[in-house]
């Protein structure tokens, strides 16, 4: 091969000009996003203490002074995750006055829908008549509700999603030992739901978020999946229920969570002072009093205590407290937020809000 053909490729001897390389396209959305709608799922059922003692060792009293649980909501056994959903989600929806078919994005937080896949988001969003918006869960124990707004304001402020439905569900009445004195008396259903969409002024503050895995085993279930393969004898493998270290959680929520609280206040530019309300989530009421007071809550400040007749909702619990502020003038639309949400992982995460 003589030099004169190196590099020709059948070019005629000239190497041809590389095209211009394009430069992608991208989507810009609005500045900001906002929280448009809220809507919540209860169950009509009505546990009391008194019932729960049936099971353990207990008074109503102790759990009252403990935990400030006074009775908590069970669904029944045909009502799935995806029901309690569809519920949630039709009425943020309706508060929102945006129809199913503008939703880009279906975001359901939750750790008790019973199928490892698909997620429950899909089949919320074709019973809501969302399709064929993007969709899919994600499990962040009770903090989950928190990522999962952070992603929608975020897919919103994108450009990806013109409007996003987030909704934190958890059904734990099926992943409760009611035999286990040390967590049978704080567990319950519901949903809560909230429409995110583009917003002419900041209402989403950015979020602080974070997890601590060394603590991976103060929150978790009992068992893995993987202990109940090939088992016929249900007797022989425990059931999946949850189960916590009750004094390490709580120590670490309270001395925790306080810092995380202050650090999403600085971040939407605001001081204790300007907030209209607290909304963390419901764990137990000693820890939501005693966060109050470690971020200097001014008495102005109305603090979500829905635990009191919810109980813990897990994910849920965040959208439920801000349903019920709102729905009893507690809170008022408008107003400025703080979400605070803290569990399983350990994970947590906070964001201002300004409510709908």
């Amino acid at each position: 091969m003589s030099a004169d053909a190196v590099g020709t490729s059948g070019t005629g001897g000239a190497t041809p000009p590389r095209r211009e390389r394009p430069t992608l396209a991208t989507r810009r959305g609005p500045e900001h996003a906002r929280i448009m709608g809220v809507g919540a799922w209860r169950p009509t059922r009505v546990v009391t203490n008194a019932e729960v003692c049936e099971h353990i060792d207990s008074t109503d009293e102790w759990i009252r002074q403990r935990t400030g649980i006074e009775s908590r909501g069970w669904a029944d056994a045909e009502t799935s995750v995806i029901d309690m959903s569809v519920h949630a989600g039709a009425e943020a929806l309706a508060a929102a006055g945006v129809d199913a078919s503008s939703i880009g994005a279906v975001i359901v937080a939750t750790v008790s829908h019973p199928y490892q896949t698909p997620a429950a988001a899909t089949q919320v969003a074709d019973r809501l008549g969302a399709t064929p918006a993007a969709a899919w869960d994600i499990s962040a124990g009770c903090a989950a509700f928190c990522h999962a707004l952070a992603q929608a304001a975020d897919l919103v402020r994108g450009g990806t999603a013109e409007h996003v439905l987030v909704v934190g569900v958890d059904k734990l009445s099926d992943f409760t030992d009611l035999t286990d004195r040390s967590t049978a008396f704080l567990f319950a259903d519901g949903a809560g739901a909230v429409v995110v969409g583009p917003s002419d002024t900041p209402a989403i503050a950015p979020t602080v978020w974070g997890s601590d895995g060394s603590m991976w085993d103060v929150i978790k279930t009992r068992t893995s999946w993987l202990e109940h393969r090939g088992v016929t004898d249900p007797a022989a493998v425990e059931w999946p229920a949850l189960q916590q270290e009750g004094q390490k959680v709580f120590r670490w929520a309270v001395f925790a969570m306080a810092p995380l609280a202050l650090r999403a206040i600085e971040a939407a530019g605001l001081t204790p002072d300007d907030l209209d309300a607290f909304i963390p989530h419901q764990a137990n009421m000693r820890i939501i009093d005693k966060l109050a007071s470690q971020v200097g809550l001014p008495d102005h400040v109305a603090i979500a205590r829905d635990i009191r007749t919810t109980g813990n909702t897990s994910a849920a619990s965040v959208p439920l407290a801000m349903h019920r502020m709102l729905a009893e003038g507690q809170a008022a639309s408008g107003g400025y937020a703080l979400l605070v949400g803290f569990g399983a992982g350990l994970s947590y995460a906070a964001q201002v809000v300004v409510l709908p």
